[in-house]
């Protein structure tokens, strides 16, 4: 099961503060807030940059939401932001998993922030797995280097992963072989278009086919590559 919440809006929003670990506080209405893995179209009509930036979910905000890095330098407190979405399919932690790992690749973990209240909700044992520091996690979430992915993976029931589009084929062959748990995976590229004019920019090939990221994905069943990660 894979999340993606009909509710594409046009509208307004701000930048509100900005931390030191470079996320941003966003103020909008709430139907703008996406869901983890899902983004937003968001362009600072000031900034004079014509092309739309994918602003992802980090973490629960008063008024908005707290938006993972890296945005616009240009974007201070009190820019303006023009928004479209929710776009895209997000995650979706099946409801029996009890051992859930969340694996940041190759950059921050905070577009998987937002699955930590959910995995602890349900009961999870919960890892985190990044070589990037996390600020201001719960106790109960168990971090690790990227050099236990293959043990964690192993021992996880549902992966989530976040990487770039061009890394994906390292993934494979850190896994290797061993249980396959459930696993889903963000992939990261240039989404100018969010899913209008069909640009191709975000374009990945999977069996054999051009799929879309900005609204195929940008999160996908890890299984659609391979039964066998190594053969991605």
């Amino acid at each position: 099961m894979r999340v993606n919440i009909s509710r594409m809006k046009n509208g307004q929003g701000q930048v509100a503060e900005i931390f030191l670990d470079s996320r941003m506080r966003l103020v909008c209405p709430p139907q703008w807030i996406p869901a983890p893995g899902q983004y937003l179209l968001a362009h600072a009509p000031s900034s004079g940059d014509p092309l739309a930036v994918p602003v992802f979910f980090s973490d629960s905000a008063p008024n908005g939401f707290r938006a993972a890095p890296y945005l616009p330098l240009s974007w201070l407190p009190g820019t303006q932001l023009n928004l479209r979405g929710p776009l895209g399919h997000g995650f979706a932690i099946p409801a029996a998993a009890r051992k859930v790992a969340l694996i940041a690749f190759d950059e921050s973990p905070e577009r998987l922030r937002g699955l930590i209240p959910i995995a602890l909700r349900q009961g999870a044992e919960l890892v985190l797995v990044s070589d990037i520091a996390a600020h201001d996690l719960p106790e109960a979430v168990e971090v690790q280097p990227l050099l236990a992915l293959k043990d964690i993976y192993q021992w996880a029931d549902y992966a989530a992963f976040d990487v770039a589009r061009e890394n994906l084929n390292q993934i494979g062959e850190m896994l290797g072989v061993g249980n396959q748990p459930q696993a889903q995976v963000l992939v990261r590229a240039p989404m100018p278009c969010g899913s209008i004019a069909e640009c191709g920019i975000c374009s990945i090939i999977i069996h054999h086919k051009w799929k879309m990221i900005c609204k195929d994905g940008p999160v996908f069943d890890l299984a659609l590559w391979s039964q066998k990660p190594s053969n991605f």
